[in-house]
């Protein structure tokens, strides 16, 4: 399947399954966090453990959306 059909299958159960859209809600958010980290020069250990907790549950959502996208 083409990033196209991907896309537009995506968006159109974004529209109809709510799962869909708060898997895809959960992943801007845990995005947007990370970037917000990745704009620091340095990370405390905490925040380097957070960083990686926040990557492999970004991961997980991503992981979900597509399992779902492929169904």
């Amino acid at each position: 399947m083409d990033q196209a059909t991907m896309d537009a299958k995506l968006a159109a159960l974004i529209v109809d399954n709510p799962e869909v859209r708060e898997l895809v809600e959960e992943h801007r958010v845990l995005d947007s966090t990370l970037r917000d980290l990745d704009k620091k020069v340095y990370l405390l250990p905490d925040e380097e453990v957070e960083r990686k907790r926040l990557q492999k549950l970004k991961l997980a959502k991503k992981d979900k959306i597509a399992e779902i996208l492929s169904a």
